[in-house]
Formats: structure tokens, sequence, C-alpha cells
């Protein structure tokens, strides 16, 4: 009879993380000439078409009001999303305090440039962007279809560890231990 800890250690297609999406975002804080060089350059660097995003209320102190374009963000799904891991992961440092409880993480990169497509050009400038990665396991649609919603069960959650453990193996990056002081 095998116990319950060799159970979990064993391999199994509907524990094993997959990358659900990635979103990847440009915040310039107004809209004009701005907003649309952050377009190409987030254009370029995911090769997929980006949407803008709007400010959810007013702000008198940075002179935005509700409504008006700010940013833009495109989201990857399946191999695009592993694709572009693969090219921006290497230029970020990774901590464990940059993920959730579920096993999300975001990670910022500073400068457009640092991917090896991008060259700096002074007519743009060098925009930052942040990218968030959504991890799920098989099954996680039982809590989002519209009929016999039902809650993930906390043994098949995913947890900081697996997401960590699922980067260092699928995709070359160490993740450092942080210090809490």
């Amino acid at each position: 009879m095998s116990s319950e800890a060799d159970s979990e250690n064993e391999f199994h297609e509907m524990r094993e993380p997959r990358v659900e999406k990635v979103v990847v975002h440009m915040g310039v804080g107004r809209g004009g000439r701005e907003l649309g060089k952050a377009e190409d350059i987030i254009e370029e660097v995911t090769s997929q078409e980006s949407v803008r995003t709007q400010a959810k209320k007013t702000e008198p102190d940075f002179g935005i009001r509700q409504g008006d374009p700010i940013g833009t963000k495109v989201t990857l799904r399946d191999e695009d999303a592993y694709d572009f891991l693969e090219k921006s992961l290497p230029l970020a440092d990774l901590a464990d305090k940059q993920f959730d409880n579920t096993g999300n993480f975001s990670f910022g990169v500073e400068e457009h440039t640092e991917f090896p497509s991008q060259e700096y050009d002074p007519n743009v400038g060098i925009y930052g962007m942040d990218v968030t990665v959504n991890l799920v396991r098989p099954g996680y649609r039982i809590a989002k279809r519209d009929k016999a919603t039902r809650s993930i069960p906390s043994k098949h959650r995913l947890t900081p560890e697996d997401a960590i453990a699922f980067l260092e193996a699928n995709f070359d990056v160490s993740v450092e231990e942080s210090t809490d002081e």
C-alpha cells in the first residue's frame, strides 16, 4: 500500500502546470504619439495586435479623465505565450515574493531594447513593460464554466512552489529566495 507522499511525487498529467495566458502591458499615462509608439513596440516584441487600455477613473492630478486611452496590452496564449516567455524570462530576475498564492507571477522589463529583436531608436525612446503570467492545471475550467460551476479542490490548486518548480524545469531560470528583513 503506497503512502500519500509517494502518490504526490508521481507524475500525473492532470497535475502538470501549464501556462494559460501571458499579458504584456505598457502604461504610458496619456494617448497620442507616445501611445502609438508603445503600440508599435509591443506589437513588434509580441508579434500580435495590441489593444488600448482606458483609465478606469478620473485623476485630476495627472490630467487623466475616465475613459482616456493610457496604455496598451497584448494577451498571449498557447505557443505564443511559451515563445514569449522563452524570450522574456532571461531578462528578468525572479524572486519567490513575485508569486501569488495560486502560482501566478509578474515581472517587469525595464527597457524594450533588452529584447534581442529591438534596437534603440532615438525617435522612439525607451519604454518598459509589465508581464503577468497565469499558470493553471488541467481541470481549472470547472471554476469558470457557466453550468455546474465547482470550486477547485485545495489539493489540486497550484502553489507558489509548484509554479517555481515548473519554471525551473521548463524555462531554465532560477528563482531567488527572498530574505525577510
